[in-house]
């Protein structure tokens, strides 16, 4: 080896290691809490007894580092919301239209009897007048339509439902009757309930017989 290829080498071996990248950690673990602490302050007492200070120690962060992740209790709720629709089920992929259905309303119809699922839905409907709480919620909405949007995908591919479906009108007319159902009829989601808004999904939605 020449002295010049000695030299770089040389360079090479007094460059120290650069830091280690972190994937999630703290930063991570904070956002989970403080998030997950919101929702919970929510299903006890709704957005409008919600309060930085109760969600800082509920999180075991400090309020400044609220504050300044978040800037306010708005947008604190906000992201809340909104990462509702990112977590949990995964897309259902059975093979056949009706059981992917089924697995998607059972998805939809235990998000929405958790605790203070439905009063948080309800309170960002009446906050519509908030432009970060609107943005929030229709994010939510959005997420959740096109992630079960393969559902409807998939079944026009097999020839289950034909080619004119349009992906957010099957969903809608799964989920509306179940949120319906609970947010404002006040009842039980029960398994002939499912079934009954699968027929008509399919019913509406389906290739004719």
């Amino acid at each position: 080896m020449d002295q010049r290829g000695r030299d770089a080498d040389d360079e090479q071996a007094e460059v120290p290691p650069g830091p280690r990248r972190r994937t999630g950690g703290r930063s991570a673990r904070v956002r989970e809490a403080v998030l997950t602490a919101t929702l919970d302050q929510v299903a006890e007492r709704g957005i409008e007894g919600l309060t930085i200070g109760d969600v800082a120690a509920r999180a075991g962060v400090a309020e400044t580092t609220i504050y300044r992740r978040w800037g306010t209790r708005t947008a604190l709720i906000a992201e809340a919301v909104t990462d509702l629709a990112a977590a949990g089920n995964p897309v259902p992929d059975t093979g056949a239209l009706r059981t992917d259905l089924q697995l998607l309303a059972e998805q939809i119809s235990q998000l929405i009897t958790r605790p203070g699922i439905a009063r948080l839905v309800g309170t960002t409907i009446a906050l519509s007048a908030d432009p970060e709480v609107a943005a929030a919620r229709h994010r939510f909405w959005n997420d959740r339509f096109e992630r079960s949007a393969q559902v409807v995908t998939r079944a026009v591919e097999r020839g289950e439902l034909p080619a004119t479906a349009v992906p957010r009108d099957v969903i809608e007319t799964l989920a509306a009757p179940l949120y319906f159902r609970l947010m404002v009829g006040d009842e039980t989601i029960d398994d002939a309930f499912i079934a009954r808004c699968i027929d008509n999904t399919l019913t509406l939605h389906g290739v004719p017989s």
